[in-house]
């Protein structure tokens, strides 16, 4: 379950944090079969939260199969697995919602879904 470590990864990051400060919403990423609410708050993950029931609010949605996270996160993914827009290309993850807050905030947020894997790589 790596984007549960998501708050330690990128809170840490000051430059990540200051790259998404105008940014704060709430984004449903799915890794699997397992949905995950993750909330910004001026470019910090403030809470990750296993999402419970559909009723619950997000604007976005990133939804993949877990192993195409873990083939994301690896230290040197293989093409087509090294960009999330690579990922949409190739049919292996899903975009859903109102996208307008992912496309003005996409460097940042690609940055965000990348910061596990410069953990897998030891930086």
């Amino acid at each position: 379950m790596t984007i549960e470590k998501l708050p330690e990864l990128v809170n840490g990051n000051a430059a990540l944090v200051r790259r998404g400060r105008y940014f704060s919403d709430t984004v449903l990423i799915e890794e699997g079969a397992t949905p995950y609410l993750v909330r910004f708050e001026a470019g910090r993950v403030a809470a990750v939260t296993p999402m419970r029931t559909n009723l619950q609010s997000w604007t976005f949605a990133i939804r993949a199969a877990a192993d195409v996270w873990q083939r994301f996160w690896e230290p040197v993914p293989a093409p087509g697995y090294h960009d999330l827009i690579a990922l949409l290309r190739y049919g292996r993850v899903k975009l859903e919602g109102n996208l307008q807050p992912l496309m003005a905030n996409l460097i940042y947020i690609k940055l965000v879904l990348e910061t596990p894997r410069a953990r897998e790589a030891g930086r």
